[in-house]
């Protein structure tokens, strides 16, 4: 029996930039452990099948489906079939609530459900391989576009049959929109995106977000399930976890560039999400086989 190659994150891979849509086409393979990302992901299976492990639940993707969930739980894809080709992005949180989708669905979404979806066509594979080609071409607008393109795809999918994985009480859609906490956590996600690696507090959010900081607090928890604190770590350690697997930077220095006050504070957060050490993290990824991807990985 064939070794199995498995995929680590390369310096070029989608978790170096958490501020910024990610966009990808590949045959990927298999994940040695969990990671995460602070965006949300989209996957689109163009053939073939594969399998994930996720925080609490197991799912699976067919060919022609295509899914939706919260990357900053940690997750891995841990069985595929040997033809798996995926297509799909890392969508910024200041982009997902800019979505015009039920306010349940989103908080369902942010809470770690997974969203799956068989009402797929043939333009689908067509699209995500122009997506990837304008994200990566280097012309903002031309990125924008795919951006754009891709918001009103997953805006369509509320008019289509989906399911949420884990099974549990059935998603109603009564056409309605929460129009007033969505713009507010745009705001507040959009003004975290540019100073996560600042000191930045909550009054600092609020004021930008032109808020009291107690209801941005407030709506931010109830829009996704995280604090302030928690969703600046995550933006932090995704940042961390590049500068880990593409730098000879000291444990120190990138503990400083992602915006943590100190060594103690770094490696507690980085621990309580990877189960392991900074440097523990960056030793394995320098020991693990490095297996490239397609030309869209």
């Amino acid at each position: 029996m064939d070794t199995p190659l498995f995929y680590e994150p390369r310096a070029n891979g989608v978790e170096h930039a958490p501020t910024a849509l990610q966009m990808f086409h590949t045959k990927p393979r298999l994940m040695r452990a969990d990671h995460w990302h602070a965006q949300v992901e989209v996957n689109y299976v163009v053939r073939g099948w594969a399998h994930y492990h996720m925080a609490g639940h197991e799912a699976r993707f067919e060919a022609g489906d295509f899914a939706l969930f919260w990357g900053g739980q940690p997750h891995r894809l841990d069985d595929a079939s040997s033809d798996l080709v995926y297509a799909g992005g890392h969508l910024p949180l200041v982009h997902f609530f800019r979505l015009r989708l039920p306010s349940d669905l989103q908080a369902r979404l942010m809470q770690g459900a997974t969203l799956v979806s068989s009402a797929t066509d043939a333009a689908d594979p067509v699209n995500f391989e122009r997506w990837v080609e304008y994200a990566r071409s280097g012309d903002p607008m031309k990125a924008s576009l795919a951006v754009d393109e891709l918001l009103l795809r997953i805006e369509r999918l509320r008019f289509s049959p989906y399911r949420l994985l884990p099974e549990a009480q059935p998603v109603s859609d009564n056409g309605g929109l929460d129009q007033h906490t969505s713009p507010i956590v745009v705001r507040i996600c959009d003004f975290i995106a540019g100073n996560f690696r600042e000191e930045i507090d909550s009054v600092d959010i609020a004021v930008a977000a032109d808020i009291h900081p107690k209801y941005a607090m407030t709506v931010f928890k109830r829009c996704t399930g995280m604090t302030l604190n928690d969703y600046i770590n995550l933006m932090r350690l995704s940042y961390a976890q590049a500068l880990l697997m593409r730098d000879e930077t000291s444990v120190l220095g990138v503990a400083m560039d992602s915006g943590f006050g100190s060594l103690s504070a770094f490696n507690k957060s980085f621990r309580k999400i990877s189960g392991m050490s900074p440097s523990d993290f960056r030793r394995e990824v320098r020991e693990r086989p490095i297996v490239a991807d397609s030309r869209y990985s």
